[in-house]
């Protein structure tokens, strides 16, 4: 049965505990360092300092010990976690030079603590502690997530970028219609305003030009254009529904069963096949 040295005195209870816990598992495992290193990816030396408490081992490293040893994971990573805590307030606080000697309080806690089995004694000669930038066989810690501050600022940068392009989208709009009533067209007609996450109103510009009927949308005479289309030579066809006195429902650029029915109605008119689908036949009915 493998031996275990005792752990530092002032070796932090939490951090004690799941010192105690990794030998457990290297011992059940029947595993030597060297193999140990083999099947993590962290060197030997690395597990030696970690199972004698002189170092506290990376989450990942304590995951690959569950893995190769099958254990499963959630509790080991939960002590980790616990005692990662309690290392990072013990670095951040111990000044510098000699370890205090513990207090008698501790000292009876680590007598009657289960894990002063004795850490294996390797057989190459222990080397001296120096400072040593890491592990560099093990893989990197996963990245911080992002913060709730930062993603509230992305929330918000979202929202003003939606209300300068609404307030631009009207300004376009003013502009035209003036524009549009400086040169004697005819008020143009639209859809009720679109709701919130619903499809984009279209606006009706019926002009008539060389003798054919134009809504500004699109100048198609021959598009195919049919139920489940969606875009402005839908619209387009809308527009010249209604103002040829077919009622298509709302302009909103969605070719739907009513947009449909109106366009098998001014099929029927004239005389075409009536199949509610707009082709060029159909263009020259609308248009004319």
């Amino acid at each position: 049965m493998s031996r275990w040295k005792g752990l530092p005195a002032e070796l932090d209870p939490s951090v004690r505990n799941l010192v105690v816990r990794l030998r457990r598992l290297k011992d059940h495992s029947g595993l030597s360092l060297r193999q140990l290193a083999a099947k993590t990816g962290y060197s030997s030396s690395s597990w030696e300092r970690y199972l004698g408490g002189r170092s506290l081992p990376p989450r990942d490293a304590v995951e690959a010990l569950a893995s190769v040893t099958g254990e499963e994971p959630t509790r080991l990573l939960a002590v980790w976690e616990v005692a990662a805590e309690a290392w990072s307030g013990r670095t951040a606080t111990a000044p510098p030079g000699p370890a205090p000697a513990a207090a008698p309080a501790q000292a009876q806690a680590q007598a009657q603590a289960p894990e002063s089995v004795a850490e294996p004694r390797s057989a190459e000669p222990e080397r001296a502690e120096s400072v040593e930038p890491g592990d560099p066989i093990g893989p990197a810690a996963p990245a911080a997530e992002p913060t709730r501050g930062r993603a509230f600022h992305v929330a918000v940068a979202a929202g003003l970028a939606a209300v300068v392009l609404a307030a631009s989208a009207v300004v376009v709009l003013v502009g035209r219609t003036g524009a549009d009533r400086d040169h004697g067209v005819a008020a143009p007609f639209a859809s009720p305003p679109a709701s919130p996450g619903s499809a984009p109103a279209y606006t009706c510009r019926v002009k008539r030009i060389d003798g054919l009927w134009y809504a500004g949308l699109s100048a198609t005479r021959d598009a195919i254009v049919a139920n489940g289309h969606a875009g402005p030579e839908a619209a387009e066809v809308q527009c010249l529904l209604v103002r040829a006195g077919y009622s298509p429902g709302d302009v909103d650029g969605i070719f739907g069963p009513r947009t449909e029915r109106a366009v098998k109605h001014l099929q029927v008119d004239a005389d075409l096949v009536v199949d509610g689908v707009v082709g060029p036949h159909t263009w020259g009915a609308l248009r004319q």
